[in-house]
């Protein structure tokens, strides 16, 4: 049956190919020949892999092989560098061929929904883009933080994996607007989220969230789920103050963001010339009591915040746990705040 639709195909010069739901367990060769075709559908049959006369298909934008047997993306999509648009959810997929991703520059669309992936390859920052990622149905442990090199991302499916953590670095998503975190296993978000500033939705549902980050209150949320969470509780428990001892890197860290403040200063005209240095202080965090800068979390206090005045009117109503950093104890005994220390069991 497809190497009669493939004939009668050569015949003209067709843009479109549709051979879903034909129970296919191979593609003909002679698909290679068809070299006009733009869209090609091959979704809901039994297929295993692809021949390589495939990647004749230069082309070819638009790609469905969804719902098939395929262990592995086909070797042969290394040579459709003008594919923009790739669905290959609910296979078998255990791995992604770094040589075949490395290839795919032009993908826009990259769908891999219920497949069995444990890892992505570092070479998914080739894939420079990508606005929509979903990866939704997988068993995900952890994220290369090369993901996070993705910047024209928009939205990112990683729902039902089996994810404790997300890389450091992804404040870089800059242009991430929707981000779904749903049935993981996450412990905390990183301080780095607060730089995703066109956030709008955001679902972290059933994990292991126990407080937010610093930032999330200057994100633009319209949507925000988080149901399902063992957050922290304003429920009073007597605490002990530690003596405060700052280290010697600590206390010069300190000195040195505050004469970075003095824009004519001799320290912020010199640190130009050291640039390691530079960086490690564009890790700081700034306190939130008296807006200091410090190098090294010293107190970690939580602030209480009613989702409707951060703008979410797409949430479950309440009283969200934020992380709020102190540089002393000596802040957090100022008067006028509405922080608390955080007590974990």
């Amino acid at each position: 049956m497809a190497d009669t639709l493939l004939l009668r195909a050569l015949k003209g010069e067709p843009k479109l190919l549709n051979l879903s739901n034909k129970k296919l367990d191979k593609v003909p060769k002679i698909i290679g020949k068809l070299c006009t075709v733009l869209q090609v559908q091959l979704k809901n049959n039994k297929l295993k892999d692809l021949p390589k006369e495939f990647g004749s298909l230069v082309q070819l934008e638009i790609l469905n092989i969804g719902n098939n047997e395929l262990d592995s993306l086909p070797q042969a999509l290394q040579h459709l560098i003008n594919l923009t648009v790739l669905h290959a959810f609910n296979n078998r997929i255990k791995e992604l061929s770094p040589v075949v991703i490395s290839n795919l520059r032009q993908l826009v669309l990259l769908n891999l929904n219920s497949n069995q992936l444990t890892f992505l390859p570092t070479e998914i920052c080739r894939l420079t883009s990508l606005q929509n990622l979903s990866l939704d149905n997988n068993l995900l442990e952890e994220l290369p933080f090369e993901i996070c090199a993705l910047t024209k991302l928009k939205e990112l499916h990683l729902a039902n994996n089996r994810l404790t953590s997300l890389p450091l670095e992804f404040g870089y998503l800059i242009n991430l607007e929707k981000l779904y975190l749903q049935k993981n296993r996450l412990r905390e978000l990183p301080e780095s989220l607060g730089k995703c500033f066109k956030l709008s939705t955001l679902d972290v549902a059933a994990n292991e969230l126990r407080i937010f980050p610093t930032e999330l209150a200057k994100l633009p949320l319209r949507e925000l789920y988080c149901e399902a969470n063992p957050l922290l509780q304003n429920l009073p428990v007597h605490s002990v103050q530690e003596e405060e001892v700052l280290t010697l890197k600590e206390m010069c860290a300190r000195q040195v963001m505050h004469e970075l403040k003095d824009r004519w200063s001799y320290t912020r005209k010199s640190i130009e010339h050291y640039p390691e240095l530079k960086e490690m202080l564009s890790q700081s965090s700034k306190c939130g009591v008296c807006g200091n800068a410090f190098l090294n979390t010293w107190l970690e206090c939580v602030k209480f915040v009613d989702s409707k005045e951060i703008g979410m009117v797409k949430t479950l109503s309440g009283r969200i746990p934020v992380r709020t950093l102190l540089c002393s104890y000596k802040c957090f005994n100022e008067p006028g705040h509405d922080l608390y220390g955080v007590a974990f069991p």
